[in-house]
């Protein structure tokens, strides 16, 4: 090797050295860059059991998995917006993310309520799962709020129970009722022949210790445990009422302006977290349900076989209503009729 040769060498090792040392700095200051903090409403109650094991934690995990580069500002039940107004202010890019129910926003997508959960079709969180993201039921709603730049994912499938403060022992029982409900459950106690009404999420204790209404559905056991509506009312209703869904609503803008490693953590963090808490969210009923029974005095009724034939009757005029929404409502209902026969449902 000539000296020439050897100091060009040398110079190559240089200036490779001086490039790596660079690296790890040009790299952080790239990260720093792109680190953001979204802000969240929620529409449960910071109370609520799903604000801390749906929202808190998937906040904590994003960071995690983000290596706290994608942080979340959470706000409770109305602290910025509650109920419908949740959509709006994502759907304006006033807020980043939204937590909700997908009975305040029925008229943005005709399969919504088919994605909510159509009262007395099926029983089971994972029917309810398969439905939405196997046979096509949310990427049907979202075919149609894309276009008003929002993103829907269902954060996880669950009962609704209905507790009241009597015991319910015929059809002139339940047709006293007046009940806190939402979305088309509104429709179906309606039908069934009881009065229902729509409250919000941290009024519902009040409403039920003060008269307002006789019962309501926030979920189901988790629900009513950490809502305390078993103080003002023990008698826990069964079957449930259906199969429902809470949902994650995100502005379209906002997560297309992500990085792309970020916007890839957060949608399939969505995706991921729905069937494990969908899983974990049934359990954690069992435990909430023992313990309303064994320690708070909550007493499990079922419901009247005549009341449960008005249940059925409105739920058949309920999901032919869903149908006749439009296109996209009809082949959701499809979808929803074939599992039910394949489940030996009809």
């Amino acid at each position: 090797m000539t000296n020439k040769d050897s100091t060009l060498n040398r110079r190559t090792l240089l200036k490779s050295s001086v490039a790596l040392a660079a690296a790890p700095a040009v790299i952080g200051t790239a990260r720093a860059q792109s680190s953001v903090t979204w802000k969240v409403q929620a529409h449960w109650p910071k109370a609520s059991a799903s604000f801390k094991d749906s929202l808190e934690w998937f906040a904590a995990e994003l960071g995690k998995r983000s290596g706290g580069r994608f942080k979340m500002q959470l706000f409770g039940a109305g602290e910025l917006a509650k109920d419908r107004e949740i959509y709006n202010i994502v759907s304006r890019g006033v807020v980043e993310m939204g937590t909700m129910s997908a009975a305040y926003i029925l008229g943005e997508a005709q399969a919504m309520g088919l994605a909510y959960g159509v009262p007395g079709t099926l029983r089971e969180p994972w029917e309810m799962a398969h439905l939405l993201k196997n046979m096509g039921v949310e990427a049907l709603v979202n075919e149609e709020l894309a276009p008003k730049g929002v993103i829907y994912r269902t954060e996880k499938a669950y009962t609704t129970e209905l507790v009241v403060n009597k015991k319910i022992n015929s059809m002139d029982d339940f047709k006293s009722l007046k009940l806190r409900s939402a979305g088309s459950m509104l429709d179906y106690l309606s039908l069934a022949g009881a009065s229902p009404t729509q409250v919000a999420g941290p009024e519902l204790y009040q409403a039920i210790s003060t008269g307002v209404v006789d019962g309501a559905h926030w979920g189901a056991a988790q629900g009513a445990l950490t809502m305390k509506l078993w103080e003002v009312a023990r008698y826990h209703m069964k079957p449930a009422l259906g199969i429902t869904t809470d949902c994650y609503v995100f502005n379209k803008a906002a997560v297309e302006k992500l990085p792309a490693d970020l916007r890839l953590i957060l949608m399939s963090l969505a995706d991921e977290r729905f069937f494990s808490r969908t899983a974990e969210y049934q359990h954690k009923e069992a435990i909430a349900l023992t313990k309303g029974r064994t320690s708070m005095k909550v007493e499990v009724v079922q419901w009247p076989d005549a009341v449960q034939k008005k249940f059925a009757e409105a739920s058949d005029a309920i999901l032919a209503k869903e149908e006749a929404k439009g296109e996209r409502a009809k082949k959701g209902a499809a979808a929803l009729k074939t599992l039910m026969k394949d489940l030996g449902y009809v």
